[in-house]
Order: C-alpha cells, then sequence, then structure tokens
C-alpha cells in the first residue's frame, strides 16, 4: 500500500519548485566535470539564500555555506552529472542534449538539495551550527568526490559528519532505505590482454589458440567468489566485454577482456584483486600465452557509521513511518564512499518508484530511466529531519 509520506511544511510549500529544478536539470544534463552550466545555474539559485558560495571547487563544483551560531558543521551533498546516454523516454522534460540524460537520478540529487537549503534557511531558529551544501561533480566514474576532498571541502571549517542519498527505483514512493556498516560495494576496473601465435584455425598444433585461454579465464575467475570468499559475504567479477578475431578460420593473435570486480568488505576487495592476477599468471602458464593483467583501483565500499545510520533512520521515520528500513541492496558503487572515508555519516536510499514501474521497475542508467518526482520532498524533509537532530536549535 503507497504510504503517504510527513512532508514538512516549508518543503511542501516549495515543493513545485523542486520539481521544477529537477526538470530544469533533466532537460540541461552534462557528464562528469562537464558541469558548468549546472553549476552556474545551482550558483544562480543560491543567490537568494543566506549562504556563502565557493565555485568553482574541483573544476565543477559547488559549495554553499550556511553558518548560524554556535555549533557542530555536517555536510549535505548531492551529485552532478549526467551519463552519456540517449534517452528515449517520451517525457515534457526530455533531454535537450544528444546522448546525454540523467540517467541515474543525480538532477534529483541536486533539487533535493536545493530545497533543503531553501528551507533550512528559513528555519534558523531550529538548528545552530554550520552546514555545507557539497555540489559534487564527477560521480559517474571519475571519482569526483576525491578531487572534492583533495580541494578541502571537509576543512575550514572541519565536517563532523556528511550525509547523502539517492532516489532509488527499486524501492516504493514513501520508503526510505537505511543501513549501518557496507551499503553499496566497492566497483573496480579490470583489462586482460591475451596473447599468443595465431594462425589457421585447421592447424590448432601449430598456436596458442587465445580463444581457448580467454574461454579459460572466465570460466576460472568465477571460481573466486564461489570457492574463495566467504558464503555469507558479498562478491561479484563479472566480465562484461571480450573482443578478439576478425573470421571463422583464422585464430587470432589477440584477445582483449573487460570486466568488473566488486565486493562489500575491504579484504574481499583485496582478496579478489590478488586472485585475479594469481589466475592469470596460472592460466598463461598452463596454456603458454601471455596474459597482462590491467587492475585499476575504483571506488571503495560505502560504509554507513552506526550512529549517524541510527539517526537517519529516526529521521526517516517521521517523515515516512514504518516506510523507513532496511534498502533495496544491490552491488553497485558510489564515490560517497571517499567521504565517508575521512568522516563518519550515512548515505540513505528515497523510494522513486512510478506506480506504473512498481512490477518493472525503470532501472537506473537505462535510457527511459524516469522517477516519481513526490520522493524529492521526502529527501530534503529526511535531510531537514536530520539537521534538527544532530545540531537542535534553542
Amino acid at each position: 500500500m503507497t504510504r503517504q509520506p510527513n512532508i514538512h511544511p516549508r518543503i511542501a510549500a516549495i515543493e513545485q519548485q523542486l520539481i521544477a529544478w529537477r526538470r530544469h536539470f533533466h532537460q540541461h544534463p552534462e557528464t562528469g566535470f562537464e558541469e558548468h552550466e549546472t553549476g552556474r545555474y545551482i550558483v544562480e539559485q543560491l543567490q537568494g539564500i543566506d549562504v556563502e558560495i565557493q565555485h568553482p571547487v574541483a573544476q565543477t563544483g559547488v559549495v554553499a555555506l550556511m553558518s548560524n551560531g554556535d555549533g557542530p558543521t555536517i555536510a549535505l551533498r548531492a551529485d552532478m552529472d549526467a551519463l552519456p546516454i540517449q534517452e528515449t523516454g517520451d517525457v515534457p522534460y526530455k533531454s535537450t542534449r544528444d546522448g546525454v540524460m540523467h540517467a541515474c537520478g543525480h538532477d534529483a540529487h541536486m533539487a533535493t538539495l536545493l530545497g533543503a537549503a531553501t528551507a533550512l534557511d528559513q528555519l534558523r531558529d531550529q538548528w545552530h551550527g554550520t552546514i555545507k551544501f557539497i555540489f559534487q561533480p564527477g560521480e559517474e566514474g571519475f571519482a569526483g568526490a576525491k578531487q572534492m576532498i583533495d580541494a578541502g571541502v571537509l576543512k575550514d571549517p572541519q565536517v563532523a559528519a556528511i550525509f547523502g542519498l539517492h532516489v532509488w527505483n527499486y524501492q516504493d514512493y514513501g520508503t526510505v532505505g537505511v543501513k549501518p556498516g557496507p551499503t553499496l560495494a566497492a566497483a573496480d576496473e579490470f583489462e586482460i590482454t591475451v596473447t599468443g601465435t595465431g594462425g589457421h584455425a585447421a592447424l590448432p598444433q601449430q598456436t596458442v589458440d587465445i580463444i581457448l585461454v580467454a574461454a579459460q579465464l572466465v570460466v576460472a575467475l568465477q571460481s573466486i567468489v564461489s570457492r574463495n570468499l566467504d558464503p555469507l559475504e558479498s562478491g561479484v567479477v563479472s566480465i562484461g566485454m571480450i573482443r578478439g578475431g576478425q573470421t571463422f578460420n583464422v585464430i587470432p593473435t589477440e584477445v582483449l577482456l573487460k570486466g568488473t570486480a566488486r565486493a562489500m568488505r575491504e579484504e574481499d576487495r583485496l582478496l579478489i584483486k590478488a586472485r585475479i592476477g594469481e589466475i592469470c599468471q596460472g592460466v598463461a602458464s598452463t596454456y603458454g600465452a601471455a596474459i597482462n593483467l590491467n587492475y585499476h583501483d575504483s571506488y571503495p565500499p560505502t560504509i554507513n557509521d552506526a550512529q549517524m545510520s541510527s539517526l537517519v533512520l529516526e529521521a526517516a521515520r517521521v517523515v515516512v513511518g514504518d516506510g523507513a528500513g532496511p534498502p533495496f541492496l544491490s552491488m553497485g558503487g558510489e564515490d560517497m564512499a571517499f567521504f565517508l572515508q575521512e568522516v563518519p555519516g550515512c548515505f540513505f536510499f528515497v523510494g522513486s518508484a512510478k506506480p506504473e514501474h512498481r512490477e518493472r521497475p525503470a532501472p537506473h542508467h537505462c535510457a527511459h530511466f524516469d522517477i516519481n518526482e513526490r520522493a524529492l520532498a521526502v529527501g530534503a524533509s529526511v535531510f531537514i529531519e536530520i539537521v534538527q537532530r544532530i545540531m537542535p536549535g534553542a
């Protein structure tokens, strides 16, 4: 049954503005570290609020500092970048840029954070301290969070806790997912190049058949999760691309494989990385091929602080009641992980499935991705409740 959230009155009053912001961002998407227009638009929307604005930060990011007396400093974060995807959905606010769309919800995150900033500026009698509103570029594979950290966004003043949200089409509207500990996976990338002696397919004894070697690699790599990880823990090794050969009767000299390795725990991430290298060496030795592994450490696991997660769960219950609970989990990655390595905090999920997508969600990163826009008000209301709990007013 659809829950009717308890939207904060200040957010309810500007809900249509939140939706308008989201639709503007959706119509004008920009990919990682290309968010120049997006950043300028955010700055324009913040002009009517009593904040100190820093822009650009880490190339295209925006930080707005809102102070109100003595108290802790916390950060609220939203990501800004879109994806290189051609939108196929038929909506009035469809992307106006060929080959680029907000297919993950970052447009919603920015609108939600703008809404929270607008409301918190009007609620200064209910909180004391300093809030940093962080609009971060380059989440989609560019590690923009790390660049923001390197630029000093967690300092001057020092941030004591950080919070972020993600609209989540795998949960119904009126729900908020919160979980302490590992919440999203480490998400690494790797390339494996297999080289050998090519030749005629009718004379395989004169070759080192690297198609066979590549096939053995794919099978062997699957043993890492099934036979090396604790069965009660989660891990993924997936090959997403194999490229090699040009015709049916020639054994090629090179095959390229690309894949991803994911784990919820750092120790499992390191184990998977080590075993991929060992398997590559073993298969190369067994078949007489040359195998080169290029492993790229990407995002670490997203690990929520237990105390901060408890606080967010309490805040979420004010807004959605028993709709607050464990999230729908996936092995996706998120560079919010870098912030959470530096300071305690919590990354939570706001249910955003449209009613017509209940049985078959419009998944994130798909060309017809869209959300239930009422989720914006839910997320902004939870942000307000978090602030009021961690830095209460007089």
